[in-house]
């Protein structure tokens, strides 16, 4: 529409414009027109209206002009305002206004302002009201000291405008000085100095206003909340002599965001009339809290839903662990014609790296380009990592390097991603890259670069790493990094250097230390210190299952079969169980889920069974022999090779086999890590079928290929 209305008044002679001095009915009749079909969006019938008259006033061209900036058409309002044969200070004001609400259209609105022949105090209000949204107090202050005359929305524009800029003193003086004060701009001061942080001052203020309205209660009961005093706020709340939406939305919120979700609830049921962010407020209330069904409750009871809801409704699936009900809603929510936002976006993307969902990812960055959301930082970083987790580092990659305004999250999220696909030496790259753009690494940066020395074998650029953490004044040594240097001693089998480590530790050990060093017995077959991990782990954390499950491991593989049976005794008792392990595949826009010896609970199992048959034929041939380590039964030979052929990993491999079309890379998810007689038999597999399997286990990245994996067996 742009480009044809530039053609039309850049090529076209107008006939002659009439103008009247004075509008008869008619013209009265047509004004109203033009006004009321721009407010609707329909100006191609208020341009109809308007070259239809036979006779006009000034006020016709500028209902026309207000109606190309509601529109955003300036350049269509910039050639009628040119053409008109008389103007008048609305004429410039309308031009000024709509020129001020276009972004980089500022200079042109200043170079305006001064030709205007006759600035009335409206003009010089827009013009500095105007340099107050686009941040340029200082411009706007000087044109206000030069202001011939002034009123109270004058004053109050500019008292705005130095809260804005953080100027609260400079803003309370301009308010003493000003020579009348409406109800705005008391309620403006007391909301500044709210922000401020200065609650004191406000509520004095407050005390002291001649007259308050609902806007005045609702501004100190919000001041309050901001500065987490809920409980002054409620009393304030509950001695207002009305409340309008605002009031009940503000305080429910508050309640909300100080995770007193109870009181918030008790209130919202008692809202007479619950607006939409009321009810979208308590969707994210609820959802915070783990409170889905209430949640649901509030959701379904509402008659008219915006994209706030649908995307409230969406985070609190994601946030508690119902990924496939947050990606129904999602779906629904665009069956219903509602455009997803950045919130939805974000938890969907969240969604899809959880559950390596890589066709919907795909989709929702498709949308992103579309809807101009991948130019904010959050919205990429998501990008990113839903790539990453996916196992399409490459794709992760060029959407990394296509972001110029990258934050050291983002920089530290790419080591991470390549350190976990075990790709040390270009996880190191990047650190250097971001250290020679002047990004300053943080505590999370060296922990990425530390996993990626542990995961690549590195040790000796892992120990330059952790020494150079020490002689940084900027980056505080933490646990976290003590257990990375634990991990990639014992990764190089030096477990009894990495026990030293945690004794020479600074702070207490915590129960990821200990873990990385229980882990690196259980690779290394190191019982003695094994127990002394597990002992500790048992005290920090006597409810975790994977302690129990990896000292279990151990015994079994050193065929101590009654310390396996005592451990499980010990399980019992304190009611511990051990989470089965669980894997998924994505296929045809759908999550196919297997658990460790239910192959049977799969609607396919009868194909799938012959695939496992097949594949252990095939397995046999190529000189696999199952390794029964790997099984914590005292069972014999051959229903340990049963019991492998059963676990997870290997049934959605013989899942993605059947399904996936060759040539595309199989890409399965597992909750636990990785076992070490699947992960041998997945080598072979792959190098059998000639097929690419992407295996994302707990801790990292599987890539095979041709019979060998992108960890080399270092893991």
């Amino acid at each position: 529409m742009v480009l044809i209305h530039r053609h039309h008044y850049t090529s076209m002679r107008f006939a002659p414009f009439r103008l009247r001095p004075t509008a008869t009915p008619a013209i009265l009749r047509a004004n109203s027109l033009i006004h009321r079909y721009g407010r609707l969006g329909r100006i191609d019938e208020a341009e109809r209206i308007f070259h239809a008259m036979p006779e006009r006033t000034v006020v016709s061209f500028n209902a026309l002009i207000a109606a190309y900036f509601l529109n955003h058409l300036p350049l269509c309002a910039r050639h009628l305002f040119d053409r008109m044969p008389l103007r008048n200070t609305a004429s410039y004001n309308a031009m000024l206004s709509g020129l001020l609400r276009c972004p980089r259209r500022l200079a042109e609105a200043r170079a305006l302002f001064d030709s205007i022949p006759h600035p009335n105090v409206v003009t010089w209000t827009s013009m500095i009201r105007g340099y107050v949204q686009h941040g340029l107090v200082a411009e706007a202050e000087e044109l206000f000291l030069r202001m011939p005359e002034r009123n109270v929305v004058s004053w109050t524009v500019m008292l705005g405008g130095l809260i804005q800029d953080c100027r609260i003193n400079d803003a309370r003086k301009l308010f003493d000085r000003m020579p009348e004060k409406d109800v705005v701009a008391w309620t403006n001061m007391i909301s500044g100095y709210c922000i401020a942080g200065c609650i004191a001052e406000a509520r004095e203020l407050f005390d002291e206003m001649p007259r308050r309205n609902v806007v005045s209660w609702t501004a100190m009961i919000s001041g309050y909340l901001q500065n987490l005093q809920v409980d002054v706020a409620r009393k304030l709340f509950e001695v207002m002599p009305e409340r309008n939406e605002v009031s009940w939305t503000a305080m429910i919120t508050g309640y909300t965001q100080a995770g007193r979700v109870g009181e918030a609830a008790e209130l919202f049921w008692r809202m007479p009339e619950k607006s939409l962010a009321v009810c979208n407020a308590m969707i994210l209330g609820f959802g915070q809290h783990g409170m889905v069904e209430e949640a649901r409750k509030v959701f379904d009871g509402m008659v008219d839903r915006d994209d706030g809801t649908w995307s409230a409704l969406v985070k609190t699936c994601e946030q508690n662990g119902l990924e496939m009900e947050a990606l129904d809603n999602f779906r629904q929510m665009q069956m219903n014609g509602i455009q997803p936002n950045f919130a939805s976006i974000i938890s969907v993307l969240s969604v899809c790296a959880s559950l390596a969902i890589l066709d919907l990812g795909r989709e929702v960055h498709a949308a992103l380009v579309r809807s101009h959301f991948n130019d904010d930082v959050f919205v990429v970083s998501a990008l990113a990592t839903m790539y990453v987790k996916c196992g399409e580092l490459v794709k992760a990659r060029k959407v990394f390097d296509k972001f110029d305004a990258k934050d050291v999250v983002m920089w530290n999220s790419m080591i991470t991603a390549y350190a976990q696909h075990g790709l040390g030496e270009e996880a190191l790259n990047i650190f250097n890259d971001m250290r020679d753009i002047g990004m300053v690494p943080d505590e999370i940066s060296y922990i990425g670069v530390l996993l990626a020395c542990s995961y690549s074998g590195k040790i000796k650029e892992g120990r330059e790493f952790f020494e150079s953490i020490s002689s940084n004044p900027l980056v505080e040594l933490r646990a976290e990094h003590y257990a990375c240097m634990v991990d990639l001693l014992g990764r190089a089998g030096l477990v009894d250097e990495a026990m030293n480590l945690i004794k020479k530790m600074p702070m207490q050990a915590d129960a990821v230390v200990w873990g990385a060093l229980l882990g690196a017995c259980r690779t290394h077959r190191n019982t003695d210190i094994a127990e002394i991990a597990a002992k500790k782990l048992l005290h920090l954390e006597p409810g975790n299952a994977g302690h129990y499950v990896l000292l279990s491991n151990i015994y079994a593989s050193s065929g101590r079969w009654e310390d396996v049976a005592e451990l499980r005794k010990v399980m019992s008792s304190r009611k511990v169980s051990k989470s089965p392990g669980c894997s998924w595949i994505e296929f045809d826009k759908k999550v196919h889920m297997f658990t460790s010896g239910d192959m049977l609970a799969h609607p396919e199992h009868a194909i799938l069974s012959g695939m496992l048959e097949k594949l252990d034929g095939l397995l046999k041939e190529a000189g696999y022999f199952p390794d029964g380590a790997f099984v914590l039964h005292d069972v014999d030979e051959e229903q340990k090779a049963h019991n492998l052929r059963y676990h997870s990993e290997r049934l959605a491999v013989a899942f993605g086999i059947l399904k996936i079309p060759e040539g595309l890379p199989i890409r399965v998810m597992k909750n636990l890590r990785v076992c070490g007689d699947c992960h041998s038999a997945v080598k072979l597999i792959a190098k059998i079928t000639g097929r690419e399997i992407i295996l994302r286990d707990a801790n990292r990245f599987h890539h095979f290929k041709n019979g060998s994996c992108s960890c080399r067996d270092y893991w």
